[in-house]
């Protein structure tokens, strides 16, 4: 049934319905799945499981986004089906990779009880590698993350399920569940641990032999669990200033080769570690001034360094729009999206101007339309329509632009 049966339209809205996966193109992937899982073995299919489950969740997110419950429900039912179907092989059985993302799931879902019996029966079945298992230390740092987002402040955090999960991977002994406390003697001990942890890891010399990919990444786990571990346990600063630390030492040591071969077992793949670290940093302090007062400067900083750095990070930018639409003030953030634009030639801040701008333009109407008598615009915008109009002009002649339908399909929607 045309051309757009197939793939995400998720930036554009018709009538009132959002644009999620048609019927067509869900089969088709699907067919893709099934034919490919009788075509490949050992770590191909692995890798292929893990790619499916993570387009599972792909799809219980957008159910999310879109508030739609009823869709979320049916969405869960089909996703926690298959799950359990992929775990059941024997191959799978162990795979720690997938009892995360199927716990992940389960979070999402709003089944939190049955997650943690996920997770804590993944970290049981773990052994006691502690900090020297790379998918142990990813699993923990995801449990960890998770939880932490369930906290309303950061009082009584010291003695959280949270510091639990990070002290426990400290340990190198068999995980116990949580039991509702945790011991200052165990606190201190664990940040002794991550402490040498990371100085041994930071200070190694890379050996061209080794898998740099999972080196990378279990480096990001690590500066990951011991930044989280500290900002429950001391605060904040004590957690920027390890973000801090590891970046210094990372960019210290040049680009590192560590070009992602698909091996990455989190939900999104990281092409550099340093990169993996700024999107850890950028994530927990926009975290801390959701639930404490905390000036925005520094998360201002982070994120426009970070972005002339990595132009193509779609989470990076959406952090910045998402902070940039706190501020009546456009020009700073124009200026900033005009010199990234001329200095790179990824198509991303094209895509996040215009989207910043179109916010921008909604605010403004939505103002201007309120029925409330006099109205004082409180944003005084002229000219919007023209100023995006100019964007999408000079983002399709660029040289990726000319070539993405996304982007003439957006330019030809807002025209209409």
């Amino acid at each position: 049934s045309g051309f757009n049966s197939i793939g995400h339209m998720d930036t554009m809205l018709r009538q009132r319905h959002h644009i999620g996966h048609y019927k067509e193109g869900e089969e088709f992937i699907q067919n893709v799945f099934h034919v490919l899982f009788l075509l490949v073995s050992g770590k191909e299919k692995s890798n292929l499981t893990i790619c499916w489950l993570q387009y599972e969740i792909s799809k219980v997110l957008q159910c999310l986004q879109t508030k739609n419950k009823k869709k979320l429900k049916a969405q869960g039912r089909k996703s926690k089906k298959l799950a359990k179907n992929l775990l059941k092989a024997p191959d799978n059985r162990n795979h720690l990779s997938l009892w995360k993302l199927y716990a992940y799931l389960e979070w999402l879902l709003g089944n939190i009880d049955d997650a943690r019996k996920v997770f804590d029966t993944a970290l049981s079945m773990a052994g006691t590698g502690g900090l020297k298992s790379p998918q142990l230390c990813s699993l923990s740092l995801l449990y960890a993350q998770l939880e932490v987002e369930l906290l309303e402040s950061l009082e009584g955090a010291v003695t959280s399920r949270a510091v639990h999960i990070l002290t426990k991977l400290t340990e190198s002994v068999p995980y116990v569940p949580y039991s509702g406390q945790v011991l200052s003697v165990s606190i201190l001990k664990a940040r002794k641990t991550y402490e040498h942890a990371l100085q041994d890891y930071l200070s190694k010399t890379p050996v061209p032999d080794q898998d740099q990919v999972n080196d990378a990444n279990q480096l990001v786990n690590l500066v990951g669990c011991y930044a989280l571990f500290q900002y429950l346990t001391v605060g904040i600063d004590a957690a920027v200033l390890i973000y801090a630390q590891t970046s210094e030492k990372l960019e210290a040591q040049g680009p590192q080769k560590c070009e992602n071969t698909g091996e990455n077992f989190g939900i999104q793949n990281f092409p550099t570690a340093l990169e993996a670290v700024t999107l850890l940093h950028t994530n927990l302090l926009r975290f801390h001034m959701k639930i404490s007062v905390y000036p925005l400067n520094p998360l201002r900083e982070a994120l426009t360094e970070a972005l002339k750095r990595y132009p193509s990070n779609q989470s990076l930018w959406r952090s910045y729009i998402h902070i940039q639409r706190k501020s009546h003030s456009a020009s700073k953030a124009r200026r900033f999206f005009d010199g990234v634009t001329r200095s790179t030639n990824s198509l991303e801040p094209w895509l996040f101007a215009i989207q910043a701008e179109q916010m921008r333009k909604k605010l403004t109407e939505n103002v201007q339309r309120a029925d409330v008598g006099e109205i004082h615009s409180t944003i005084p915008e002229t000219g919007l329509t023209n100023r995006i109009v100019a964007l999408f002009e000079h983002a399709v002649q660029s040289e990726n632009g000319t070539h993405c339908p996304l982007l003439w399909r957006m330019y030809l929607n807002f025209l209409v």
